[in-house]
């Protein structure tokens, strides 16, 4: 068989598609090299073609997630700048929230069945790698497991967000100006600072008989947490926001 001639454009592979791969974030891309014709068959390049986001054929009316699993609709990424400077689509941040538009049926541990408590039409907002993608109505979605889902959102503003399970919200403590000796830090050699104020903390973890187990955690408590742990927001008045597992904070700060 002849081999196909090819285009001598680049091929793009989302990093979504490459789970074995850590450390790469998923709105990032692997570029390989600008492929000369006639290099590559036609069975070959098919395999170097992968999909962000499965896609659900129109035949398909509707879509119910099983078990703890929660079927969100994205939220469509900022265009804009909080200044009003629009975005090219390579600095649009990921979104990281969206619509709940189905939930499964829970859960059962031991002999206690949970309930999946987060109601259709909430906006919430889920860890940053969670989940897969669907693209569904020519709309993308995401079907996720109920524990990736960090809070709920009841206003549009982050610091307002409401943790779930064993979540902790902090607001991050102002990153030092200056050094010991008094020396002005630039923007760039200032450390991110893992010290913060717990201002909400989720109801707890489930025991394995089902009961919830309180968090040890209180709100207004300063705390020293995991440097690379949770996900990051900054509030509509510019403040730094973490959300993190409670095993994440290491220790309570007086």
């Amino acid at each position: 068989m002849a081999a196909t001639q090819l285009t001598s454009s680049p091929v793009t592979v989302s990093a979504r598609s490459f789970a074995s791969l850590d450390g790469l974030r998923a709105s990032s891309a692997i570029k390989f090299g600008t492929l000369k014709p006639g290099t590559l068959k036609q069975s070959q390049f098919r395999s170097l073609v992968v999909r962000a986001a499965s896609v659900v054929a129109p035949k398909y009316t509707s879509i119910k997630p099983l078990g703890d699993r929660v079927l969100v609709k994205i939220k469509e990424a900022e265009e804009k700048t909080m200044g009003g400077i629009l975005l090219p689509s390579t600095a649009q941040s990921k979104p990281q929230g969206g619509e709940v538009i189905a939930v499964g049926e829970g859960r059962t541990i031991g002999k206690t069945k949970i309930n999946i408590t987060i109601p259709t039409g909430a906006q919430i907002i889920y860890s940053k790698y969670a989940g897969t993608e669907v693209e569904f109505n020519d709309v993308k979605h995401l079907i996720l497991k109920e524990d990736d889902i960090v809070g709920l959102l009841e206003t549009e503003d982050i610091k307002d967000l409401k943790p779930l399970n064993d979540r902790v919200f902090i607001k991050v403590a102002e990153a030092e100006e200056k050094t010991a000796g008094g020396l002005l830090l630039t923007e760039t050699t200032k450390e991110k600072p893992s010290i913060g104020t717990v201002i909400a903390v989720g109801p707890g973890t489930l025991d394995e008989e089902g009961k919830v187990q309180p968090l040890s955690i209180s709100t207004g408590s300063t705390v020293l947490y995991s440097k690379y742990a949770g996900n990051d927001f900054k509030g509509k008045d510019g403040s730094n926001y973490i959300a993190l597992r409670a095993s994440d904070v290491m220790a309570i700060l007086s």
